[in-house]
């Protein structure tokens, strides 16, 4: 039985399960032709399939490799940028002769020359019958129209976030996360919406690496507005310091201390509201 492999292939990052020449093994990083649900494309190698990260594919496509890349491959995998522009190119003046609502963001021609993807952002439904006819014309090949959002612009079209790295919408991630200001307000992040925004305009992606680590220490501490009863007296929450463990009490005489858990003798539990904000990753500038 040949071995199955991870394999990220095409423009959007895309992660399939694609099984491996027969008698023969993939390291890391080899460039292989697929064959995928689109046609013959060129892919790299991450990894073996196993149960592990089984978990981190849903419902991952499935295929097969057929060759190792070639140098042929490659110096065809090089004159397809040339192609690319060309269909940029033609497919805005078809949507401004035909005067479509549609924004085209980039042009995707796969190894094998089955297909070109237009990937465009619109508002509104469009009907790009007509349009597709005359790509389909000057290009003698399938023409799939895709509808991305901005967050998947940035994936296409960003080269490097604020810290200095590849946006991570471009390298490692497959998914986008959800992201709420509500992250931003717990980590203490500046709440500047030209710091805390991404490429894409949308809340930055990596506010949602540490939350859940920030929200497991929150459940240790009493929420703001408990009032709490220490050995100094007794006095009400006013802010948490989550990841230092600690918490800001007013105390009747309006002093403010702030104290540890291991300081507290007894909580009036407050009820723990959730934000009207939790799903919201835009940002209003």
């Amino acid at each position: 039985m040949p071995i199955t492999y991870i394999v990220r292939y095409g423009f959007m990052k895309l992660l399939g399960e694609f099984h491996g020449l027969a008698g023969q093994s993939h390291p890391r990083a080899q460039k292989v032709v697929l064959r995928t649900d689109r046609g013959q494309e060129l892919g790299e190698v991450l990894c073996q399939a196993t149960d592990r990260t089984a978990k981190f594919l849903e419902n991952p496509i499935r295929g097969e490799v057929l060759r190792v890349a070639s140098a042929e491959d490659l110096e065809t995998e090089a004159r397809l940028p040339t192609r690319q522009k060309d269909g940029l190119e033609a497919c805005k003046e078809f949507i401004a002769k035909r005067r479509l609502q549609m924004d085209l963001v980039d042009v995707e021609a796969i190894l094998g020359g089955e297909r070109m993807v237009f990937y465009y952002l619109a508002e509104k439904r469009v009907d790009f019958r007509d349009l597709v006819k005359d790509l389909a014309r000057a290009f003698q090949t399938r023409i799939e129209m895709r509808q991305i959002g901005v967050r998947d612009e940035a994936k296409l079209l960003a080269d490097y976030g604020d810290c200095g790295k590849p946006v991570c919408c471009n390298t490692h991630l497959s998914r986008m996360p959800p992201v709420s200001m509500r992250m931003a307000k717990m980590q203490k992040t500046t709440l500047d919406p030209s710091k805390i925004s991404g490429r894409c305009g949308r809340l930055k992606c990596c506010l949602r690496y540490e939350f859940d680590t920030y929200q497991a220490l929150e459940r240790d501490l009493p929420a703001v507005g408990s009032k709490v009863v220490t050995s100094r007296g007794q006095g009400r929450v006013l802010a948490l310091e989550v990841l230092a463990q600690k918490v800001v009490v007013e105390f009747e005489d309006r002093r403010k201390i702030v104290v540890g858990p291991d300081e507290i003798l007894g909580v009036e539990k407050k009820a723990r509201s959730r934000p009207k904000d939790e799903d919201d990753d835009r940002v209003d500038l």
